[in-house]
């Protein structure tokens, strides 16, 4: 027995000055790729554009969400080995903001859902939910809010599948948001002409009738 508690003794000491030559497997980092490249022209001539988008707390940390409908669906799980290099909302505001589609108005976000979504143990899809709130002239001049859902099958049920998807939903939430915007702008620009139609109108001074003169 005493031959063995050396024996073990010696294994442990051994093992505690090499570090056991075993190291925890490091989580990947991810974003949503790279910014849209901006040429110096443009960003001489443009402001950059005021957007701010939040979230319930839960979202606030760089766990990549997902949720087994078809067994679980009240439960959240995490991927282990795959994370966000930061919290969803910061990933998708900087995104909004490098993309130059956000112009003539700032935005106030609020994300609602934003999570990987298994319908089968082979099916995932990914979920994209916001509230966007457009404001122009100052943080007090609400112009118009809209709702957003967008969502897309992964090419894999997996993390991996996860990250991809929810990179190319963002661009498309981009581009979303770029084409509710314009509609914006235009249906100002026609409101304001016909309120000024209405203005012009009612302004006119008509000439007095001359009487009819009897021959």
């Amino acid at each position: 027995m005493r031959y063995c508690l050396s024996g073990l003794l010696f294994f442990l000491t051994l093992l505690s000055g090499t570090g056991c030559g075993i190291s925890a497997k490091q989580p990947a980092l991810h974003d949503f790729g790279s910014p849209a490249s901006i040429s110096p022209d443009n960003s001489k001539q443009e402001k950059i554009p005021v957007i701010n988008v939040d979230s319930p707390t839960w979202f606030w940390e760089n766990r990549i969400r997902y949720r087994l409908l078809y067994s679980s669906p009240t439960r959240v799980g995490f991927y282990t080995l795959d994370l966000w290099v930061a919290p969803p909302p910061e990933l998708f505001e900087q995104l909004l903001i490098s993309s130059g589609k956000i112009r003539n108005y700032s935005l106030v976000i609020q994300l609602q859902d934003f999570e990987q979504q298994f319908d089968a143990p082979g099916r995932a899809r990914v979920i994209l939910r916001f509230n966007a709130e457009a404001y122009s002239g100052g943080p007090d001049k609400k112009v118009y809010s809209q709702e957003f859902y967008l969502e897309q099958p992964t090419a894999t049920p997996d993390a991996a599948g996860a990250v991809s998807g929810f990179a190319s939903l963002a661009r498309k939430a981009a581009d979303r948001i770029q084409a509710w915007l314009a509609g914006l702008s235009v249906n100002r620009v026609m409101a304001g002409n016909r309120v000024q139609s209405a203005v012009n109108f009612s302004g006119e001074k008509k000439l007095p009738t001359q009487p009819r003169k009897d021959n």
